[in-house]
């Protein structure tokens, strides 16, 4: 790591907060969805406390386009913080974005090298809620995390998040079900209502959806439990 990195930093995204941890960088604060429960917390990721986030005199607070709504930002910058936004659409995404916040921060990164990608071998179905089911389309991160691990996401193609019925998941003919344990929390007791539609695979939702530090190994755990 560099000699002299940014310590007044106030993370918006869990899967920043991660890495900075990763990074050995402990923000002064961070939202509810962290999981970290003995930090400061300045609200959740769409309704951050812009008043407590300035109190705290932060050096720079970052956020994530998709994870954080655009009036918040402006109005931290109208607090006259400065903010650094990472934008994530892909796995290709994520080296780039953390080399610039790596910068800002000044801190060292050294860009992580991925597990080769995989020959697409079955075609798979992720939803991400219930009452409606919805699921992952096109220029999403967790789609092109199954591309690289060989799994054709069945609605590439399709909005970034599209609602859905089973029934027309089951006319796109997936052969697999990757059930995550968020943002809802899929488990055992769902498995019988997913297998109308294909055989189950429960995974993590973080390894799925966050991107960051953790992304060079949660390629190869998702890699492995989908291993035939």
């Amino acid at each position: 790591m560099a000699s002299c990195p940014l310590v007044r930093v106030v993370s918006l995204v869990p899967s920043i907060t991660e890495t900075l941890l990763a990074w050995g960088i402990e923000p002064v604060a961070c939202t509810r969805f962290c999981e970290q429960p003995s930090f400061t917390h300045v609200g959740g990721t769409k309704n951050p406390d812009i008043d407590a986030i300035a109190a705290l005199e932060p050096e720079i607070v970052l956020m994530n386009d998709e994870e954080n709504r655009i009036e918040d930002h402006t109005a931290l910058v109208d607090a006259g913080l400065d903010v650094h936004v990472v934008r994530i659409n892909e796995l290709d995404d994520v080296n780039p974005a953390l080399t610039a916040l790596a910068e800002r921060l000044h801190v060292d990164f050294t860009p992580f090298r991925l597990p080769p990608v995989q020959p697409p071998t079955r075609r798979g179905f992720v939803p991400i809620w219930r009452r409606p089911w919805m699921t992952i389309g096109t220029g999403t991160y967790g789609s092109s995390v199954l591309t690289h691990i060989g799994v054709a996401n069945v609605y590439a193609g399709d909005d970034k998040y599209p609602e859905t019925t089973l029934d027309e998941v089951v006319s796109r003919r997936p052969d697999v079900v990757l059930a995550p344990s968020e943002p809802y929390p899929f488990r055992e007791r769902h498995r019988t209502e997913l297998e109308t539609v294909a055989p189950v695979v429960f995974v993590d939702g973080q390894d799925l959806f966050w991107w960051g530090a953790r992304t060079p190994a949660a390629i190869r755990r998702l890699g492995k439990a989908l291993a035939p």
